[in-house]
């Protein structure tokens, strides 16, 4: 290794070859667990992780330990998964993926709200709140996280063409 810590060295070493796979590196955290280290790699990607593509990237992460060195021939426990729903939206593509769930957003001024997220660009995020859309610019927010929802309504959400189109119920 060069001299940098592995959790600093590890996102360099991960993210290109996780991307050409189709996989976006979301977090690497790297802990001490009694003499071994712990090493979490969040991945995701638009649709979501299967367990096979959970699999795969916990090979070629574990062949990019091996091969760089990170953690200089110290025992690890390597943990690959998705991200949960309660992990902080900052990134476009976090917003992106989550359209069509609630979300309390944290503005860098004003009070707190809660609303449904129905679009998403690399700008900002367009949410209903309370009946009326609110564009939020990201570069506004100070927090923002999806609510856990037990018995999430089915609602309508703007498709493509900015109409109206119905996500289940009745018709």
């Amino acid at each position: 290794m060069t001299g940098r810590q592995p959790k600093e060295a590890l996102p360099d070493i991960l993210s290109q070859p996780l991307s050409d796979t189709g996989i976006d590196l979301e977090d690497v955290e790297v802990s001490s667990a009694g003499r071994r280290t712990l090493v979490r790699v969040l991945v995701d990607k638009d649709g979501g992780v299967t367990l096979d593509e959970i699999a795969e990237a916990t090979t070629l992460v574990s062949e990019l330990l091996d091969r760089h060195e990170v953690l200089d021939d110290h025992p690890y426990t390597l943990e690959v998964t998705s991200p949960g729903v309660d992990r902080p939206l900052t990134q476009p593509r976090h917003w992106r993926r989550n359209i069509d769930r609630l979300v309390r957003v944290q503005p860098q001024e004003g009070a707190d709200f809660t609303g449904r997220i129905v679009g998403a660009d690399e700008n900002g995020a367009t949410v209903m709140v309370h009946g009326t859309l609110r564009q939020v610019s990201y570069a506004d927010v100070a927090k923002a996280k999806v609510e856990i929802e037990f018995n999430r309504p089915r609602a309508a959400v703007p498709d493509s063409g900015g109409d109206t189109a119905p996500v289940g119920g009745k018709e």
